[in-house]
């Protein structure tokens, strides 16, 4: 008896490592493509900051086929597939792709046009809240853009709107709310900022125009 039980359970130990040895690599892969979505989809932002739209174009384009490569580990191993480094770079994707759109005046590019489900497509547009900040505060800065920098904040506050409606579970939507509730705060510090700067430019012009007459 004690036989037959060491038989079955050396065949159980062989299938078993085998399977795990299977999902120790996709997860040694999903991590390296995670690794490099993310790095490509933030150098893309940057590229976009810089207003060189091709080279995001072409940096997103990279991420794309990157992510492609997951498709196997998604049929095989789903739950490597749906891990949080997985999303983390299908989050950033998003990010990159519709900041691009946003910024380089596009049509926002929908969850199905880039392979992508709603909870990481979510996340991601949580996050461009924070990227149309950086972009208004540059152009501020560099006396630019003001009317673009309005129309920004409009978006900003829109994709605020839609957020604060999604109304799930945080399991759901892979803690949305937490992100929603950040960006809040970069909303009203942005809007701040915003007011200021536009109130001072006013003020400045009406200076120029009462030196003007008194000369």
């Amino acid at each position: 008896m004690s036989s037959t039980y060491y038989s079955d359970l050396s065949k159980i130990f062989i299938e078993t490592t085998n399977q795990l040895s299977l999902r120790h690599e996709a997860r040694e892969q999903a991590l390296s493509i995670s690794r490099a979505v993310i790095r490509l989809s933030a150098n893309a932002i940057r590229a976009v900051h810089r207003s060189d739209f091709g080279e995001a174009e072409s940096l997103i384009s990279d991420a794309r086929l990157k992510l492609k490569e997951t498709e196997t580990i998604k049929d095989d191993n789903p739950e490597i597939y749906y891990a949080g480094f997985l999303s983390d770079a299908r989050k950033e994707f998003c990010e990159a792709n519709v900041t691009l759109a946003i910024i380089s005046g596009k049509a926002l590019p929908y969850p199905a046009d880039l392979e992508v489900d709603a909870t990481d497509y979510l996340n991601g547009i949580a996050e461009v809240i924070g990227e149309l900040r950086r972009y208004i505060l540059d152009a501020l800065r560099n006396d630019k853009y003001v009317d673009l920098c309005e129309q920004f904040m409009e978006i900003m506050d829109e994709i605020y709107g839609v957020l604060v409606m999604v109304d799930f579970p945080e399991a759901v939507t892979n803690g949305l709310r937490r992100s929603t509730d950040a960006m809040r705060g970069v909303l009203e510090r942005t809007r701040g900022d915003l007011t200021m700067s536009l109130r001072q430019r006013q003020l400045e012009i009406q200076l120029k125009e009462w030196e003007d007459t008194r000369r």
